[in-house]
């Protein structure tokens, strides 16, 4: 892709939410339990039931956890979108970078929302339909594939934890250029 050809790109912040749509609504959910569960575990609190107090507590620690979980995983998926946009630009729609995104349904949205700012979304989401991906394949693959998953650095490292990419263009900035 030359710069000549580089469709106009939105604001970086708007690509953020595109990129972690799935994940910005479950945070808004996994608040919302949260606050639930709290009010629910301060009932218990007054009724001295030691197995209620007991379970809500257990209800609000999994929900409010779930809370910064959510988080670092849209971060993380932003991350893979600026490293996809990156590539796709370098090389055009390239069925290997495309391959890279394929494990979960927040990476491949991370690379479809790139492909799309390119104007590569018609390829993408063929790829991923000749892949046999459907659009409730929300679990990763890897979930299914390995059952000791939460003990894999992979997992940890690949989900929540990717390191930090700074993009080698300035799609936006390069846009603008473009259309004057």
């Amino acid at each position: 892709m030359t710069m000549k050809s580089i469709p106009k790109q939105p604001h970086i912040l708007a690509s953020y939410f595109r990129v972690g749509q799935l994940l910005h609504w479950s945070l808004i959910l996994f608040i919302l339990e949260s606050w639930f569960y709290w009010t629910m575990f301060e009932g218990a609190l007054e009724k001295n039931s030691l197995l209620v107090i007991a379970f809500w507590m257990s209800c609000f620690l999994f929900s409010f956890v779930h809370i910064f979980l959510v988080i670092m995983d849209g971060w993380s998926r932003f991350q893979n979108y600026k490293r996809a946009k990156d590539l796709f630009f370098d090389h055009g729609f390239n069925t290997k970078v495309a391959e890279m995104y394929t494990g979960s349904k927040c990476q491949r949205n991370a690379a479809i929302v790139a492909a799309d700012e390119l104007g590569y979304k018609d390829e993408i989401l063929s790829f991923y339909k000749k892949k046999g991906v459907k659009w409730y394949h929300y679990m990763p693959y890897f979930m299914s594939q390995d059952p000791w998953f939460l003990f894999r650095n992979y997992f940890w490292e690949r989900t929540f934890l990717e390191k930090t990419y700074t993009p080698k263009y300035n799609f936006h900035s390069m846009s603008i250029e473009h259309a004057l």
